[in-house]
């Protein structure tokens, strides 16, 4: 599956894709921003008081310019008990249907002016709103009752950001969903193609579209710290003010009682055959480098990181097996803020045995509080931790801070500042969290489930190609939806499977070049044999994240098609073999995959590879090979990437060939200034179209390369089939000849 590149945040707020986990290094504090609320309760009565930004705050305290502050009465969700505690693999029929609208005039109109009547309340008193993709936690697959974009859009891609004025609504995406936006969008928005030449940033389009000094809202729990002081940066270059709209998120109050309640499905443990490593061990790790870093406690608040650390899995957001929480760690305790619902009595007795301690999910805005009163040096990613919790810190620490040096002498206090000592007291560390880095490195049990649950899923996969074969050559008529469905009934049959790894790409012909295309079971297309079918798929199993892409075509395909096929193959095989010395970052690989499109003038809209947590995200960061030279993450041994160059012909085809690699070190005869060097170990079997291959294009090297590993694919995946999958499989591995 295709995850876009690192990108300026301003470009595209906030997009959180992999390689953006993956930035992140130095903090860009969110100074500006003081709340002096006491909050000693959840939420107050309904309104809060607005201060503007001449007004002096307590204590003497004056709040810098480019910055209004709402002050909150906390805002959390609270969760509405639901019914079975399985983890269910819905079928694309299900799922597809866009529950936003998508083109509905009216109701676009209707939501566009809803929201902007809030505009002018008076606890509110904004000119424009920002309504992101993410949830509180970062995350880019979020429950629906958090898809705030897709409701007031109709836009339902993964990724993108919407803004809304008193006059305008714009939508930015990048090229993956170019195509899909088109189709989703009323005419009350307009479509910036994020990257394209002259197509302006957010920040650029707010502040030429507003008279200079507006003010502009954002809900500061769906935006990193780092985000939000992008952002306040940027418009303050238009004297505009950064809203923070803390208690209350607009969007949810015009979606009123129709929103979805959120999630509070069971959590469940991630055995320790499959996590390779216990809770303790990784906790102790964890405090080691805290120490190090002169920290006394970390915030997790990444669902993949809690997920990884406590060895737990869950199932609050669709194709990703992870759950709704923040984690806090000490130096000699640990607590899980969590919907305590979701707690059954085995992971509790789990968490028992690990230390960890409970408490309340919409907790964990008064122990920031307390942490700051300890005294705490609180670890805190600014590229993940959101704006609301980094706030609320800052602020405590300040309040603390003035408190403490009240009874201070001042030559003591002017004789610390003069030597730049840090005083005592709580402050905070914003750095990328060591959870990341952890986690993309898999151990010995990880890379052992991931390649046991790889042959699985490819037997699914080769059960499945020979059916569909079958049926086309019986010119039996199947939609793009009807397909997806058939392959998730061959999943489920294998063991260990629990769902999807993403929704399935499922497009034929000119839907194929729609990157990430979303069929709609009332208006797909019929999969035949005149053109080429990309289908894009994964699957989670208790061992192991899956995704694959193969394209092919049950006809003849056309000359251009098998030159388009041939050369995106070339930029696989290509990634495949490549050989760098430690320390090389994705991006310098990048160039190998296009290089075969690019010497006929030919490229595709989006990074080569991603990549994927061991039976958790199939995307995650820091890792990444993509165009964009921002991510500066080396590759590792044992690091998984995904391989997926493609090429896209609008209105007419797709082509994706995606296998997932490990990271492995390499033995040459030589190491040159003693530096190793490293290549890739393919996960992924599962045979690649012999007859979309134009062997004229082709190296002896590349022939021998798809010879080899289809040979490969029949060694590891043959014994797991019989009848005519094995037939299937068999007749689609026959080696190429050879001149």
């Amino acid at each position: 599956m295709i995850v876009l590149q690192a990108k300026p945040l301003s470009a595209l707020l906030p997009v959180r894709s992999a390689a953006m986990e993956a930035a992140a290094a130095a903090a860009s504090p969110l100074s500006a921003l003081f709340f002096c609320s006491p909050f000693s309760h959840l939420r107050s009565a309904p309104g809060f008081r607005l201060l503007a930004l001449s007004l002096p705050l307590a204590d003497g305290l004056r709040a810098p310019s480019g910055t209004a502050l709402l002050l909150p009465s906390r805002r959390f969700c609270v969760s509405a008990r639901s019914s079975g505690d399985q983890i269910v693999a819905r079928p694309s029929s299900e799922m597809r249907k866009n529950p936003f609208g998508g083109c509905d005039r009216g109701a676009g109109d209707e939501k566009l002016r809803a929201l902007r009547e809030l505009f002018s309340r008076p606890d509110v008193g904004i000119d424009a709103y920002i309504i992101p993709s993410q949830d509180a936690h970062q995350s880019e697959f979020i429950a629906e009752c958090f898809m705030r974009r897709a409701y007031i859009s109709g836009f339902t891609g993964s990724a993108g950001t919407a803004v809304v004025t008193k006059e305008n609504a714009a939508l930015w995406t990048d090229g993956r969903y170019f195509l899909q936006a088109e189709k989703q969008l009323s005419r009350d928005w307009i479509l910036m193609r994020s990257g394209n030449h002259g197509v302006p940033t957010t920040s650029e389009w707010l502040n030429d579209v507003l008279a200079p000094g507006c003010r502009i809202g954002i809900d500061p729990f769906l935006f990193s710290s780092n985000a939000a002081e992008e952002l306040k940066d940027e418009i303050s270059k238009k004297d505009h003010e950064l809203v923070f709209l803390y208690d209350f998120n607009l969007i949810d109050e015009i979606w009123g009682e129709s929103r979805p309640k959120p999630p509070i499905n069971p959590t469940r443990v991630h055995d320790i055959k499959y996590a390779g490593v216990d809770v303790s061990s990784k906790l102790f790790s964890l405090r080691s480098e805290l120490i190090e870093a002169g920290g006394s406690a970390i915030i997790i608040s990444m669902l993949d990181e809690v997920a990884w650390l406590l060895n737990m899995r869950g199932n609050d957001v669709p194709n990703s097996p992870v759950f709704y929480s923040y984690l806090l760690v000490e130096m000699k305790r640990v607590k899980l803020f969590i919907d305590n619902t979701k707690i059954t009595m085995e992971v509790k007795d789990h968490l028992t045995n690990a230390g960890v301690e409970l408490r309340p999910y919409e907790g964990i805005l008064p122990e920031i509080e307390r942490l700051a009163a300890s005294g705490a040096k609180l670890w805190l990613d600014p590229s993940s931790v959101n704006a609301a919790i980094v706030s609320i810190f800052k602020s405590a620490c300040d309040k603390h801070n003035r408190k403490t040096r009240k009874g201070e002498n001042k030559e003591v206090v002017a004789s610390i500042k003069n030597q730049d000592i840090q005083a005592e007291g709580p402050f905070g560390l914003y750095k990328v969290s060591p959870v990341t880095m952890a986690k993309a490195v898999k151990n010995r049990a990880e890379i052992e489930g991931m390649h046991n649950s790889h042959i699985r899923d490819a037997a699914a996969l080769a059960e499945f190609w020979a059916w569909l074969e079958e049926e086309i050559s019986k010119n039996i008529a199947y939609t793009e939806v009807e397909v997806a469905d058939k392959l998730l009934e061959f999943r489920k049959k294998q063991p260990g499977f629990l769902d999807t790894s993403f929704d399935t790409i499922s497009g034929y012909g000119a839907n194929g070049a729609i990157i990430h295309y979303n069929p709609n079971s009332e208006s797909c297309s019929v999969v035949g044999d005149k053109n080429l079918f990309l289908l894009d798929s994964g699957g989670q199993y208790v061992d192991g994240t899956t995704d694959i892409t193969r394209t092919v075509h049950f006809g003849e395909p056309s000359l251009r098609q098998k030159e388009c096929f041939t050369r995106v193959l070339q930029g696989h095989i290509a990634i495949d073999q490549a050989i760098f010395p430690e320390g090389t970052p994705g991006f310098v690989l990048d160039i190998l995959a296009r290089s075969p499109l690019w010497k006929i003038g030919l490229d595709y809209r989006h990074g080569t590879g991603h990549g994927v947590g061991a039976a958790l995200n199939v995307h995650e960061g820091p890792q990444s090979i993509s165009f964009r030279y921002g991510n500066m993450t080396a590759l590792q041994k044992g690091m998984i990437v995904s391989n997926e160059p493609g090429y896209y012909e609008d209105n007419s085809f797709g082509i994706r060939i995606e296998n997932l690699l490990i990271v492995k070190d390499v033995e040459l005869p030589n190491y040159y200034g003693g530096i190793g060097y490293l290549g890739f170990e393919k996960l992924t079997f599962v045979p690649i179209q012999n007859k979309l291959v134009d062997l004229s294009l082709l190296s002896h090297a590349e022939i021998n390369w798809l010879n080899d590993y289809h040979a490969q694919v029949w060694e590891k995946v043959s014994p797991m089939l019989d009848g005519g999958a094995r037939e299937w499989l068999w007749n689609n591995t026959r080696p190429l000849p050879q001149d």
